[in-house]
């Protein structure tokens, strides 16, 4: 039995080569159950285990949590660029850089659960108003190139659960229930 890369507990994002409907939908019900999925994972850490990191090298359970936030709201604000112009330019960020900021340190992690609940509350109330022409607009990323809002889509429905099994890996790891 091979190792589990603790990098990508549930492997890496792999992109379908098309994307139906139903796809599409699963992807939305991911999204939406991406707030709850981590506050179950956190659910009873004590500030010491959310100090811990997921990994060798990795970020804390803390810095973990307000990645995700900060991830799904460049995210959700990129669908609205996309949306509303041809072929933005997105501005990447630097992310291990803004998990080292204050707030991603070190501050409660209540308020970015609480971010994550109403954001994606919102995000699928767009994501379920897109039709299949809409979820084919392209963004551009500086760094990764042009992109498609289905792919897009597929892409963060992956991030939740992979960040969420960060969290559930470690607790395995610890044995902390």
């Amino acid at each position: 039995m091979t190792a589990v890369d603790p990098r990508y507990p549930i492997g890496r994002f792999s992109p379908p080569a098309d994307y139906p409907d139903t796809f599409i939908a699963d992807c939305i019900r991911r999204i939406e159950q991406a707030p709850a999925r981590l506050r179950d994972a956190v659910a009873g850490l004590t500030d010491a285990q959310l100090d811990t990191p997921y990994r060798d090298g990795g970020w804390t359970v803390r810095q973990l949590i307000h990645h995700v936030a900060d991830s799904h709201m460049n995210a959700s604000i990129r669908f609205r660029l996309a949306l509303t112009e041809e072929e933005p330019t997105i501005k990447p960020y630097r992310e291990g850089q803004w998990a080292r900021l204050e707030d991603a340190a070190h501050s409660d992690i209540g308020s970015s659960l609480t971010l994550l609940d109403a954001l994606h509350r919102r995000w699928v109330i767009l994501l379920r108003s897109m039709t299949h022409d809409q979820f084919r607009r392209r963004l551009n990323h500086p760094e990764n190139g042009a992109m498609t809002l289905e792919r897009s889509l597929a892409l963060y429905a992956w991030h939740g659960e992979h960040h969420a099994a960060h969290v559930t890996a470690l607790r395995d790891r610890m044995h902390w229930r």
